[in-house]
């Protein structure tokens, strides 16, 4: 991230992609912002204010999933353009822990519980998205025991993970978020 924060202005056309509605930031934009990867961000969407995480789209710009409250609030929908303002923030918010590395963290040796703590909530962000970037049961269940046993370890942060990559597998292939046929 930039030493000091930035804040970007632009206009963009929203889409849906499957059953979301996503924002696209424009790539000259989100190049301003310091990170190809996660972006902890403040904006407002049409003049209401929100806060969101900033996703990759594994093509060096990034992307936000509209929620129902925040298409609500500033009465967007799909096809619409909108007038956005997006500030970088150096505090993360806490990420949602899902619930089955809440179980495996809940029974892990209570080292690994305190480096669970002590790690950055930033650094909790990247585990989570590394374990979370696939839809294969088998392979999010192998993810979370290698979660116990690296931060048993000396590990802090996921080792060798594309943090520019799109990793909401709902919506990504290959690293990218999915384009919407024309």
């Amino acid at each position: 991230m930039p030493k000091s924060a930035v804040t970007v202005r632009f206009e963009a056309t929203l889409y849906n992609l499957k059953d979301w509605t996503i924002l696209p930031v424009p790539k000259d934009e989100s190049l301003k912002l310091g990170s190809r990867g996660q972006i902890s961000v403040t904006g407002k969407l049409n003049g209401h204010e929100f806060s969101a995480v900033l996703e990759p789209d594994g093509r060096w710009s990034h992307w936000i999933r509209v929620t129902g409250e925040m298409s609500e609030r500033a009465n967007v929908h799909a096809g619409d353009t909108v007038n956005v303002e997006l500030t970088n923030q150096a505090v993360w918010p806490e990420p949602k822990v899902p619930k089955d590395l809440k179980a495996a963290l809940d029974t892990a040796p209570q080292k690994v519980k305190d480096k669970w703590v002590d790690i950055t909530t930033m650094a909790r962000w990247e585990w989570i998205r590394w374990m979370n970037a696939t839809l294969c049961q088998e392979t999010r269940a192998v993810r979370i025991q290698k979660t116990i046993s690296k931060l048993n370890g000396t590990h802090r942060r996921p080792c060798c993970f594309n943090l520019a990559a799109c990793t909401e597998p709902y919506v990504a292939k290959g690293g990218r978020l999915m384009e919407v046929d024309a």
